[in-house]
């Protein structure tokens, strides 16, 4: 397999074919989805298509177990990492970038295009980027340091081109050549098109999944910087989180004009239907993250919508039906696929309507 050096032209195509049969009734578009998340499993660990990366012979350090190890930005649980096939090739210290410049490119010209020719249908363009908010273990500043490299390398990488031009300081430090580099004009075209509408290492054996220097916890000294969704979950409950990085975006990025694609909390499947239905952490998630969401606006960040995560129960990509982030239950063992409101769903439409 080779990773195609250049599709940016094959991608303006693509998206000048939507402009012309949509335009006129789409008027909110997106380039890609959460690009952090499909390339780093993709490319770097390997667990999502195209499965390449970490799964790699000469990379295999990466498949060894060891027991829930913190390395750099992925939090090892035995799950994923059982998953794993360490016979794929793959290169996870070159492929992710190479990947992601694409991808950075071709954004920049579906944006270009879409002001210069189809401005006129009065939509808006934009990426939907995926981050965590990263808070130090402590005020040492080496881990001041850490937390900064470890946003730099997740929503920086993608979002930092688009407003400056390239990628962050950190990123060229620490990847170097592996890093790949912008051409003059595409210097000028990354800021020129920049749509504000949307948010243990060795060093002999590179790999994005390390580069970034950082061991990742959502615990400080065992204890959880908030109640976990779910045993065993990767996701903690911390709603200031999201304040925090909302403020960040307004002074770091330019104060762009925001909105949450996805925000939402998630259960295991189970049996146990009633228990689903009555999804009392979910809706204390909703309740305090949108308190934090207004604490945000008030501070003068421009959030212009709002999505919860999810409407309906979905299919999670390497984890399927197994888990459900839904406001409303499906019955997937169901040919009817029956749909029934959760007690989420029941409090969203009064908060809704109040």
């Amino acid at each position: 397999m080779n990773i195609i050096v250049d599709f940016r032209d094959d991608y303006r195509d693509f998206a000048e074919l939507c402009f012309k049969e949509f335009g006129d009734r789409v008027k909110h578009w997106i380039t890609f989805n959460e690009q952090y998340i499909f390339i780093l499993y993709g490319y770097a660990i390997g667990l999502f298509a195209p499965s390449r990366g970490s799964s790699s012979k000469q990379y295999d350090y990466l498949c060894e177990d060891s027991e829930h190890k913190h390395v750099g930005l992925v939090s090892r649980r035995d799950f994923f990492w059982k998953l794993l096939d360490c016979e794929l090739e793959g290169n996870p210290g070159t492929e992710p970038y190479i990947v992601g410049h694409n991808q950075i490119l071709a954004h920049a010209a579906a944006v270009k295009l879409y002001k210069s020719k189809y401005e006129y249908q009065n939509g808006q363009i934009g990426v939907t980027l995926n981050t965590d908010w990263y808070v130090p273990n402590s005020n040492h500043e080496d881990d001041k340091k850490a937390a900064s490299r470890a946003l730099d390398f997740s929503l920086g990488w993608f979002l930092h081109p688009l407003v400056y031009g390239d990628y962050p300081d950190s990123m060229r430090e620490l990847v170097k050549e592996r890093l790949p580099k912008f051409t003059d004009d595409e210097l000028t075209m990354q800021k020129s098109n920049y749509a504000k509408n949307n948010p243990n290492v060795d060093p002999n054996k590179p790999s994005q999944v390390t580069d970034a220097h950082v061991d990742v916890s959502t615990d400080r000294d065992g204890v959880s910087l908030g109640p976990k969704a779910g045993k065993d979950s990767w996701l903690a409950v911390y709603p200031e989180g999201l304040k925090d990085l909302m403020i960040h975006m307004k002074h770091h990025y330019e104060d762009p004009i925001i909105y949450i694609t996805e925000n939402g909390y998630l259960d295991y499947d189970s049996p146990d239907v009633e228990k689903l239905l009555m999804d009392e952490g979910r809706v204390k998630y909703y309740q305090q993250h949108l308190i934090k969401l207004h604490e945000s606006m008030k501070a003068g960040v421009k959030v212009k919508g709002y999505f919860a995560w999810t409407l309906l129960d979905d299919f999670e990509w390497a984890r399927g039906y197994t888990m459900r982030f839904g406001i409303t239950y499906i019955d997937f063992k169901n040919k009817t696929l029956e749909r029934i409101p959760k007690l989420s769903s029941k409090w969203f439409t009064h908060f809704l309507n109040t």
